[in-house]
């Protein structure tokens, strides 16, 4: 510990607030105490008993910051905001790309609308949901437009202006007040009713229809009987598929952390008005060691933070830290009492038990998915380094391949994976220029030869400025190169390549084994037909060929609507442009003549000459 550092923590203050670990610019790790000088010192205390994690963060603190507040309230809310902004490494983060959708009412219009929106705002108006995933807002949405005829249109009523229905009107799926046909308080009627069905009332409305359509039937009105029939059983369907197991309705979520040492997933349940809205999964990175009362202590902090989404009543498997403080922190926001429980026993213990099953179901689907990802991409290429005999892993691959239509528009492509996963803002393509015809192997020459040199070049540049080579355009050299084809295709863009200067490991697929060709090595290698690394050379093989084809394809499409004009000399744009003008069709302008071409605005005598020659031939 150096002396700044020590003189510091002898000079903390006995107050509440936040402290920020520091190394140079970075923020390591922020955190809260009701007492600061005791909190920090206890981190650089010999034989404290500190985790793994908090032991790697002390080695790296060259620093710290603190900032005071009032009361352990303030302090918490301050620390909520800090690691969002810092983002600290050591910090357990929440990875929440999840926007919500909800459904939004401003009852204090004349007319309004539901509206689909994905974020809540303290705007006075109500929000229904949260609901999970965009299909069951519109699905519900849909379904109180058939039921409760409500405008969807976006006009600022009322306007004045009295304007013809439209065709939802028509169809019985709106009131028209745009039309005059509906009063405020009629509307609103409709409106009541309408959030009454979102707030759970779905029993009001099945009775109402089931009334409804007994008359319809009575006065032998079928068809409409049948359409409020099919109302009736859609409002059905959708009560039984958000039905929860909690009786007794009420509002709260049930939250569950499963961890495995080194990240947490927690699953947070939704229920609203007794109905279970679905549930979704958050990664807390670096949480996997940390008590599950810590890892949901740091869930609640930063995943309540608005107010449309906290609930009233929070459970969760075990008491976590700072509770009280909790509460007071997520009343402010929803401006009434929030309670966070521990269930012992009963239906509440039962929802905290299926939170915890679904967290555990995800973890496992998690850690699946990235061994699965592994095996496909950074574990294939450490497979495919000692099957080819080189040393460690492979970090960088390159692989090249050609495309031309009969020797003519002849590119190559360069196609880069770091790791055994694309890198697609690294790859090239090459346009051949030396090469006349359908050869292949000069035009691989050409390709591998430009690369190198370019990259060679480039890479001593870079060093000499102190730059890193793995930042530059081509400074950066593959840990291997492959090549389509069997070894004579891999002999000569062996020779190529070392021509341009550059001794890189290099090997080939032949396509109709799939076999492995290494320079100077009699045979081929055989890879199973199931083995990550052959379907990694297999990956990148087919990219090369995919975007050398794709790159010559535009060109040939380019190549094929261009004018006869652009290839003039003199003929720039704009006289290409006046020629068209005046003669409308290429037919008309090669039957024109000399002098015809010449009277053309912008043209010259040469000029005209010029296309004239062109066009038929002659010169």
């Amino acid at each position: 510990m150096n002396g700044d550092l020590a003189l510091k923590l002898k000079t903390l203050p006995e107050s509440p607030g936040c402290y920020l670990m520091r190394a140079g610019d970075e923020v390591l790790y922020v955190g809260k105490a009701k007492n600061l000088k005791n909190r920090v010192r206890q981190y650089f205390q010999a034989g404290h008993g500190h985790t793994p994690k908090v032991r790697a963060m002390v080695s790296r603190v060259e620093d710290f910051d603190v900032l005071l507040c009032g009361t352990n309230l303030e302090a918490l809310i301050l620390e909520c905001n800090l690691i969002k902004l810092h983002k600290p490494f050591y910090n357990i983060l929440l990875r929440d790309d999840k926007q919500y959708p909800f459904i939004r009412v401003d009852a204090s219009q004349d007319f309004p609308r539901l509206e689909f929106v994905r974020r809540t705002q303290r705007d006075g108006a109500k929000y229904f949901g949260p609901y999970i995933g965009a299909t069951s807002v519109r699905e519900v949405l849909d379904l109180l437009r058939q039921i409760y005829p409500l405008r969807t249109c976006a006009l600022a009523l009322p306007d004045g202006k009295r304007h013809r229905p439209c065709i939802q009107h028509e169809m019985g799926n709106c009131l028209a007040p745009c039309a005059g046909k509906a009063t405020r308080g009629e509307y609103h009627e409709i409106l009541r009713q309408a959030l009454r069905f979102l707030g759970g009332h779905d029993g009001e409305v099945i009775r109402r229809l089931r009334e409804q359509m007994d008359e319809a039937a009575r006065s032998f009105e079928y068809e409409r009987a049948a359409v409020l029939r099919d109302r009736m059983q859609a409002v059905q369907r959708l009560s039984e598929k958000q039905r929860a197991a909690k009786p007794g309705g009420g509002d709260c979520d049930a939250l569950a952390a499963a961890q495995d040492g080194l990240d947490a997933i927690v699953h947070v349940m939704h229920i609203r008005g007794g109905r279970m809205l679905g549930g979704d999964s958050f990664t807390l990175e670096r949480a996997g060691d940390e008590p599950q009362s810590v890892a949901l202590t740091s869930f609640i902090l930063q995943f309540y933070t608005e107010a449309a989404l906290i609930p009233p009543t929070i459970l969760t498997p075990s008491p976590i830290d700072e509770s009280d403080t909790l509460r007071e922190l997520l009343a402010g926001i929803l401006g009434q009492q929030v309670e966070i429980i521990s269930p012992m026993r009963g239906e509440k213990r039962g929802l905290v038990e299926l939170a915890l099953k679904n967290a555990t179901d995800a973890l496992a689907k998690r850690n699946q998915n990235t061994k699965a990802q592994y095996e496909r991409t950074l574990g294939a290429a450490v497979s495919l380094a000692k099957a080819i005999g080189l040393p460690g892993r492979i970090r960088r691959m390159e692989c090249y391949d050609i495309s031309n239509t009969q020797g003519t528009l002849s590119v190559a492509s360069m196609v880069v994976f770091i790791d055994g996963k694309p890198a697609k803002q690294q790859y090239r393509h090459f346009r051949i220029k030396t090469v006349e015809g359908a050869n292949d192997f000069a035009s691989m020459e050409e390709a591998l030869g430009r690369r190198f040199r370019h990259g060679l070049q480039e890479r001593e540049e870079r060093l000499a400025r102190g730059l890193s080579p793995e930042e530059g355009s081509f400074s950066d050299l593959p840990d291997l190169v492959v090549i389509d084809g069997g070894p004579e295709q891999l002999a000569f863009a062996r020779r190529a390549m070392l021509d341009a200067g550059a001794d890189v490991p290099i090997c080939s697929l032949a396509k109709r084994l799939e076999e492995i060709f290494l320079p100077d090595r009699d045979g081929s290698i055989l890879l199973d037909k199931r083995d990550g690394a052959l379907h990694l050379m297999q990956y990148i093989r087919d990219e090369a060929h995919r975007f050398a084809i794709t790159h010559h394809r535009k060109l040939r499409g380019k190549h094929q609507t261009k004018s006869p004009l652009e290839a003039i000399p003199g003929i720039g744009p704009a006289r290409r442009r006046a020629l068209l003008t005046h003669f409308r069709t290429m037919n008309a302008l090669r039957a024109a003549s000399m002098d015809e071409l010449a009277a053309v605005p912008g043209m010259s005598v040469k000029t005209a000459e010029a296309v004239y020659n062109a066009l038929h031939g002659a010169g």
